[in-house]
Formats: C-alpha cells, structure tokens, sequence
C-alpha cells in the first residue's frame, strides 16, 4: 500500500528540483536570448510539465493548508501538453520571472513544514 504522506514528499521534491533545473536553464538569459533559444524553451516547457503533473500526487489537504492557486500549476502543465504549438514564449517567461519564485518558496515552506 502506497503511504501518500511519504509520496507526497518526493513529488515536492521533485517540482523544487524542476524549479531550480529551470533557474539553472535561464540564469543568464533576458526575454529576447530566451524567446531566440528553442532548446532552452523545450527544456523549461518540459520541466513545468514534471511540475503539474508532479503536483497531482500530492495530497490535497496538505495544499490546502498554504494559499497559493495550485489549480494554476495544474492548469499550465494542460496548456503546455495540449496547446504547445500555440504557446507564447513572452508569458512563459513572465511565468518564470514573477510566479515561479513564488512557487518556489512556498514548496519550500511545505517540505520544511510537513515533513
């Protein structure tokens, strides 16, 4: 029998792991270097996918503790996976400048908190 708690666990350990894989593949660029390089996009598309997914495995009423649109997270992984060739880079990286930060510290909060 699977222990949600302990799965939980790893799956907030692997969004703060894609997050900071994604800092890693934009440190150094700007809006234009970003928008010019296709593999640096799939790379971070590809890593927000990890990251809705992953973030269905984690117990609900945990989320629930802390105020943050998770729903959100779901929501970007869907349009990445169905709508990727109608994507438009600019939002991406706004995503990345303004809400992953805010992503991060708040996983960073529950693995501190929870476990």
């Amino acid at each position: 029998m699977k222990d949600r708690h302990l799965d939980s666990q790893k799956r907030l350990e692997q969004i703060l792991k894609a997050i900071l894989e994604i800092e890693k593949y934009v440190e150094g660029e700007n809006l234009t270097t970003f928008c010019d390089n296709g593999l640096v996009q799939d790379a971070v598309l590809m890593l927000f996918i990890v990251i809705g997914e992953s973030i269905d495995y984690v117990e609900t009423e945990k989320l629930l503790k802390y105020d943050y649109p998770w729903y959100k997270v779901k929501s970007f992984r869907n349009m990445i996976a169905h709508e990727y060739f109608n994507i438009k880079m600019i939002a991406v990286w706004e995503i990345i400048q303004k809400d992953l930060p805010k992503l991060k510290s708040m996983v960073t909060i529950i693995l501190e908190t929870e476990f």
